[in-house]
Parts: C-alpha cells; structure tokens; sequence
C-alpha cells in the first residue's frame, strides 16, 4: 500500500487586531455620495481600492475620485485595482467629476488616477482639464492631486500638476529594500526626484507609505529622512491590508503605540504634518494637509 503524501500545516493567517475594525458603511450622506458616484459613471479609488475608511469619508459626503478608467497599466502586488490593458480613456469624464464636486459640495477634493503609461503623456491632459474643471464648476473648493509615476516624463509632469490644485501627492508605497516586491514597476529614486521636482514647481508636497510588510523601524526612519532631502512637506502612514489572497500578505500588524512613535519622529525630522496609524489611508482626513 502506497503512503500517503506528507503535507504540510502551512502558518495560520494572522488574525486581524481589533484596532484595524471599521463600522459598516451607513447614513443619509453615504447614500447621496454612493448615488452622484453611480450617477456619473465615476470611479472612485475607495471603491476600487477596498478602502477601509470608505464608509466615514463617504459618510462625512466626501469621496477620493479616480480618473483615467479603473484599469492600470502596472501590477503592483499590494493594490487590488484592476491590471491590464486599458480602455480608451472618456474624454468628457473632467467635465462629470466637476459637475459631482459642485453637487457633493465639498471644500476639498481629492483626484488620484491609475496609471497610464501607454499614454504618451502619462494623462497628463486629463489630469490638467479635470483640475481645472472643478476650479471652474466649485471655485472655492480646494484640490490635493495623488498622481501617479510619470516615468521621468517631467514634461507631462509640468501639465499634470499646473492648473491650479494646492496639493500634490505621489505614494513612495515602501521602504527602499522592498521596492522590487512591492513595486516592481518603478524606482525608488525616481519617485523621490518626481516628489523634489513638484515641490521645485511651487506646490505642497505630500507622500504616502504602507508598514506591515516585513520592513524595519530603521529602514522607516530612513525613508523618510530620503523625503525630507528631497523637500516633502506631509507624510501619511498606515498599515498595509492584504485586498485579496493573489496579493501580499501582510508580515506584521504594527500597534498603535508605534504609529505614534513614527508620528513623532517624523515631525522631529522636520514635516510639516504627520499623519500616522493603522487605517491612514493617503487621502484620510486630506483636508487638515492644506
């Protein structure tokens, strides 16, 4: 009789803490922001990226809108946005986003894309007509842009971040010795120089990173002292969630207690604003960065 095969128990998946538990989406104000969202055919990256703030953003009538389609060209092994090849993008959709801000009434918008590096200039018209589409259509409405990699293409850069918003943000994601796992598609120090160009073009800076994804304390400090050199005003960190099981799982649950003490030392470091804890997203609480 043959023997069975071996198999082994693989580690059990590390069970979620209960300070990274969120309340069901719920309210009047999710409602409305749920209904302009389906109503103008727009994407949001709450939606896409299985934000776990959603329902307090949405709640408190605000939403991160994402233009450029919901198809990435890249395949990032942290982000549950779609990859592939993308549609052709809707020329139309700056004026719909404009149109939904002045509905939402918002005072401070923020507008992220995926990427698009099929595209000669990475978006940038898009970027720069939807911009100014809110400015026309909600004039006293503030904007931060989350935009993404542009590939060194510091052309369409220029036109990405000139119509008028007053933040602009572009994630790092991690730490400089998982670039290659986490983002496989881009450079760590291009990112910072994209970051050092936008705030050279007179803008607010900001960046984002994820902890929980097997990375040190020192290797934190050190990405951050890297963005300071290269003049970032606001950094946001939060925890990383793994979106799906095709994704990253997540090495560690970081406690509270550490976010304050990156908190803490980055202010030390020198930023002007420190958003820190388990479910800072980049675009949570964006308002209080102006």
């Amino acid at each position: 009789m043959d023997e069975l095969p071996i198999v082994q128990n693989k580690e059990p998946k590390k069970k979620k803490p209960d300070w990274l538990r969120v309340k069901l989406p719920i309210g009047e104000n999710y409602k409305k922001v749920r209904s302009l969202v389906d109503e103008y055919k727009l994407h949001t990256i709450c939606q896409s990226g299985n934000c776990p703030n959603m329902g307090e953003c949405w709640g408190a009538g605000t939403a991160t809108f994402m233009i450029l389609g919901n198809t990435c060209t890249r395949s990032c092994s942290f982000c549950a946005v779609k990859t592939g090849r993308p549609n052709e993008y809707d020329e139309d959709e700056p004026n719909r986003v404009g149109e939904a801000v002045k509905l939402m009434q918002v005072k401070h918008a923020v507008i992220t894309s995926v990427n698009r590096d099929e595209l000669k200039d990475r978006g940038a018209e898009i970027w720069h007509q939807t911009i100014r589409s809110i400015k026309e259509n909600s004039p006293t409405t503030t904007i931060e842009t989350l935009i993404p990699d542009v590939r060194g293409n510091w052309e369409a850069l220029e036109r990405m971040i000139s119509a008028g918003q007053e933040v602009v943000s572009h994630n790092m994601e991690t730490v400089k010795r998982l670039y290659r796992l986490v983002r496989p598609q881009a450079k760590y120090e291009r990112s910072l120089e994209q970051i050092k160009r936008t705030k050279a073009f007179g803008k607010r800076t900001k960046s984002g990173i994820m902890v929980g994804l097997g990375e040190t304390k020192e290797e934190v400090f050190e990405i951050m002292d890297h963005l300071i050199e290269n003049d970032c005003d606001v950094i946001t960190i939060g925890q990383y969630l793994q979106p799906t099981k095709m994704h990253l799982e997540v090495a560690e649950f970081i406690h509270p207690d550490i976010f304050a003490e990156y908190k803490a030392v980055g202010l030390e470091k020198g930023f002007d604003f420190v958003e820190s804890g388990p479910l800072v997203r980049s675009s949570y609480h964006a308002e209080r960065h102006l």
